[in-house]
Parts: structure tokens; sequence; C-alpha cells
């Protein structure tokens, strides 16, 4: 049997392949980037080292640093009794979001509840290492919250009047039970979506409501007719109040004229009776005289006054 030929091995070459194996590695394991609308949390052997912002960052390769995107940008929501399609938050929704409809009201009636809670991490230190996934205890706490609530308050105040107060409460309680577990989240709104009787009883009640509606109804109706009637009827009465005053007040001032001018005269009649008694006589006897008409003087002596009629006239010989 003939030699067997062992081909030379190019050792540089092999080793220039896995140089550049390891300068692959240490690209793809100490460069990454951070998005606009995330901080990254740098952790070294386990344990936190900083926070960065947006854009392309270097850490220790070989898995020395460790990197945890927080999406501290974005507004995240939750949904509670229902499910939008589509939706990459894994915590948005439970696979059996209909669980979380069924309430209690405080008056032992039942309501089913549909609400949002829309939120945003303001601290990732707190989001990632105070609180065991804090996404879900969020949604424990909501529904927790939502259910003391709802459980304060009547049906009627649940579906009808009562939600805005509702939203203000649950708001105000759920931040406060975020802050104090530390699970680094603002809270920024919390809004009731379908607030239901349960179906059972859907037909009754929105009978109920539409009698409610129409007593609404009637009652504004009623309360258009007194504001159109009753002013105009104290607008009546005030002037015809007004008028009786006027009236009266015209008639004091007329009788204190009287009376004023009674005392004046009389008070001249004191002076000189004879002269005053004259000129009242000549007085009246000047505004009853032009009333009379046709007015004949005679003399006394006169034994006839036949001649001195006129009797085709209309008038007689003034004299």
């Amino acid at each position: 049997m003939g030699d067997i030929q062992v081909p030379k091995v190019n050792v540089r070459l092999i080793l220039g392949g896995v140089a550049l194996v390891l300068v692959l590695i240490l690209l793809r394991t100490a460069i990454y980037q951070v998005e606009a609308n995330s901080e990254g949390v740098v952790l070294r052997f386990g344990r936190y080292h900083n926070t960065v912002q947006p854009g392309l960052r270097f850490k220790l390769p070989f898995g020395v640093d460790r990197v945890d995107l927080v999406p501290v940008r974005r507004q995240l929501k939750q949904e509670f009794g229902f499910a939008t399609s589509g939706a990459t938050n894994p915590y948005q929704h439970p696979a059996q979001s209909e669980l979380e409809k069924p309430m209690v009201t405080g008056d032992l009636n039942a309501a089913s509840v549909e609400w949002i809670v829309q939120y945003r991490i303001t601290d990732p230190n707190q989001y990632l290492f105070k609180v065991r996934n804090p996404d879900g205890t969020l949604r424990y706490a909501s529904e927790s919250v939502m259910r003391e609530v709802v459980g304060d308050r009547t049906v009627d105040e649940v579906i009808t009047v009562g939600r805005q107060e509702i939203e203000s409460e649950a708001l105000t309680k759920l931040q406060e039970l975020t802050d104090k577990y530390e699970m680094g989240m603002t809270i920024d709104q919390v809004q009731l979506k379908n607030v239901d009787p349960p179906r059972q009883v859907q037909d009754s009640f929105n009978e109920v409501n539409q009698a409610q509606q129409e007593r609404e109804q009637l009652v504004n109706e009623a309360n258009a007719e007194y504001n159109r009637v009753v002013p105009k009827a104290e607008g009546e009465a005030d002037q015809s109040i007004r008028a009786a005053e006027g009236y009266a007040m015209q008639r004091t001032n007329e009788a204190q004229g009287d009376v004023a001018r009674f005392e004046a005269m009389l008070l001249e009649y004191t002076k000189a009776p004879e002269v005053t008694r004259r000129r009242i006589y000549l007085e009246t006897m000047g505004q009853v005289l032009p009333k009379l008409g046709s007015k004949i003087i005679i003399d006394e002596g006169a034994s006839q006054i036949l001649p001195l009629l006129n009797l085709s006239g209309q008038e007689g010989l003034k004299k």
C-alpha cells in the first residue's frame, strides 16, 4: 500500500476565523439599541447597575451585562370584562375576561361592569425589582378597587348617575395602592365602558329606565309650564299692586292738598270773614253760572217780562 498524504493545515487561516467569530460575538453581545419610547435598565452580574436613555449603547459582553428595556414613554392599558383583539401587551386582558364583569352593588343587586385602566411606567427600577409581576399585580389591584367602589353604591348609581364619581374614586384608590406597593407606575385614567344589569333582568331594567326617563320628561314639561305661567302671574300681580299703591298715593296726596288748602282758606277766613265769604261766593257763582245756559236778569219793579223773551230763539236775551 502507498503512503497516505495528509494535507497541510493553514494555522493562520484557522486562527483568523476563530478571531473573526469572537469579534462578531463580542459585537453581538456588547452593542444594543434602546428605542425612543423606552429606557434600558443595565444589570451587571444580575444586579442593578444603571439606567440608560434611548440610543445606540454598549455593555460588557458575554453575559456580564444584561439590559431590560422598559417602555416608560408609552401609555399602556388593561381591559377588564372584555378583550380587544390584536393586543400586543399580554397583560392587557386575561384569557377569561368575562369572569371580571359580575359585581355586587351596595344594595345587594348585581351589575355587569366593564372598564379600562390606562397607566405609565415612571420608575423602571421599582417596576423591575420591587414587585414580582407588576402588570399582573396591577390587574388584581384594579379589580379589587373596582369591586370595593361599586360595592359602596346602589345599582342605579352604578348604571346611571354615579359613573364619573366611580371613575374618580377608583383612580385615586388605585394610585394610592400602586404607590404603597412601590410598583413604579402612574395611573392616568380609569374609564367605565359598558355597565349593565345582568342579562336575566335586562328587559325589566330597560322598562324601569324608560319609565324613569318618561317621568323626568313629564317633570321637565311641568317645570317649563310652571316657569311660563307663574312668572307671568307674579308680574301681573306686581303690576296690580303697583297700580293700587300709585292710586292710593294719588288719593292721599289729593286729600292732603285739599286739607292744606282748606286750612289756608280757614286761616284767611278767620282774619277777614266777610271778605272771604264774599270772595268764596263770587268764585262759586263764577263756576256755577256758566253751566246754567240762558239767564234773564230783570228789575224787581218790572210788571211783565213777555216783551223781553225771545220765544222763537233758542237763547234768551242777556242783560
